[in-house]
């Protein structure tokens, strides 16, 4: 059985590692917003402009496109399938609608005399 080798196929896509750099990243911002939440606490006066500092540097981060949530990520796939399926039902509906109209005319023509029935 090829279930349990280890070994790396071309056909298969790996994202464990890009999902581990994403969490190490989360890490390293948390840390980050931590030591300056201390530092902003003990600076006294100026603690705003830490605050100004942290907030801004953490918007361009996530406007970088580097972090993606994974649970927002999974809801989209998920509304996406079920859109997928809804589609899905609708053009088979459509489809059983048009066949049994064609059937319908093929009924009224045998009946007139029209076609080549």
């Amino acid at each position: 059985m090829k279930l349990f080798k280890r070994r790396k196929n071309k056909d298969i896509l790996d994202l464990t590692e890009r999902y581990r750099k994403q969490q190490e990243k989360i890490a390293e911002v948390q840390e980050d917003t931590q030591e300056t939440a201390s530092e902003s606490s003990q600076s006294g006066a100026f603690s705003f402009l830490g605050n100004l500092a942290t907030s801004s540097s953490a918007d361009s981060q996530s406007e970088s496109g580097d972090y993606v949530d994974v649970d927002e990520v999974q809801d989209k796939r998920k509304k996406l399938a079920k859109r997928l399926m809804e589609i899905t039902n609708k053009l088979e509906d459509i489809s059983n609608q048009i066949y049994h109209l064609q059937q319908r005319l093929e009924l009224v023509e045998r009946k007139m005399g029209v076609g080549n029935y």
